[in-house]
């Protein structure tokens, strides 16, 4: 397995990493704290060697104390921790039904104690801007994170959720190393960032890269998810949104059948196989879920397969789910 180099940083890892998100958050009552630190930790010996969290992604155990995804992250982590990349995020708190948004350079540096702390180390590998805050401009953000960089307290930083403009501006103060943004085959509006990541030298980390599961082949529209559960809202499990992905997902079931490898294989190897620049980091909680998407890294995809892949995509408008 070849792995991929984290922009121009000396920091290369296997080509699918774990988005650590849904163990605490969005996807209803936390997973039990001891058994997600097992689950993280068991994705490290599976060949897991870049793991995603955040300062934001906190949920309600079931006892009603918070979980803190970073403190789980690092507790599973902190005996391997040279051997791992890391990737938090800072400037996001969730209020409710919306987001607050604050990359302002006091609660920059805030943050990265606050993480720093959670997830038990002295420096984090990728440090992301959550979200663009229209109040800062790309150029303050950028220079905070060539002081942090500079310090120590982070090797490399990166944004998610950006657009070209922001990307390019930050960029020409510190050196952007990755872009975190939505991509599946259901979400594929940001493909006009692939030529401007080739040019910068600047990796691609997919979030989302199964359409949150339905790729997978393991859903529908009747599928009832746990209360607190966001997939319940999405417009990909509401019958229309369902609907209108059945031709992608018949072609999908067909192609994996061919290929001897399930849906949600197939989905992360259109992606690993498209661009040397890409990294999808899907969630589960489940071992056999986290082994199934680690093993998709083996699957190869001809440029005609990916080709009958995107025709179909261009044939299906899937922007009318607004970015979900």
């Amino acid at each position: 397995m070849q792995k991929r180099r984290l922009g121009k940083t000396d920091m290369y890892v296997n080509p699918v990493g774990l988005g650590c998100m849904g163990f605490s958050h969005a996807y209803g009552v936390a997973e039990d704290k001891e058994t997600a630190i097992q689950i993280i930790r068991k994705a490290f010996d599976m060949g897991y060697d870049f793991f995603d969290t955040a300062e934001c992604y906190t949920g309600e155990n079931a006892d009603g104390s918070i979980s803190y995804n970073e403190e789980l992250v690092g507790t599973a982590l902190k005996d391997v921790r040279k051997q791992v990349v890391i990737a938090t995020k800072f400037g996001v708190e969730h209020k409710g039904d919306h987001l607050e948004l604050d990359s302002s350079p006091e609660r920059i540096r805030k943050s990265i104690e606050g993480s720093l702390k959670k997830v038990q180390t002295d420096y984090i590998d990728l440090h992301y801007q959550h979200r663009i805050d229209p109040k800062v401009e790309p150029e303050i953000v950028a220079g905070v994170m060539k002081e942090l960089i500079k310090s120590g307290k982070i090797k490399a930083w990166g944004i998610s959720e950006v657009n070209e403009d922001y990307l390019r501006r930050a960029h020409a103060v510190c050196p952007v190393t990755a872009i975190e943004n939505r991509y599946s085959m259901m979400a594929t509006w940001h493909e006009n960032l692939f030529p401007v990541c080739e040019e910068l030298g600047v990796t691609y980390v997919a979030f989302s890269p199964m359409a949150n599961g339905l790729l997978s082949g393991q859903f529908n529209a009747e599928t009832k998810f746990p209360q607190g559960d966001f997939r319940n809202h999405m417009p990909q499990y509401q019958s229309e949104g369902y609907q209108k992905a059945n031709c992608l997902l018949t072609l999908l079931n067909k192609m994996a059948k061919e290929k001897n490898c399930t849906m949600a294989q197939l989905s992360l190897a259109w992606m690993i196989n498209k661009k040397s620049f890409i990294i999808p980091i899907p969630g589960s909680r489940k071992e056999a879920r986290l082994l199934e998407n680690f093993e998709s890294c083996h699957i190869i995809l001809t440029e005609d397969e990916i080709q009958c892949i995107d025709t179909q995509l261009k044939e299906t408008d899937f922007e009318v789910f607004g970015g979900h």
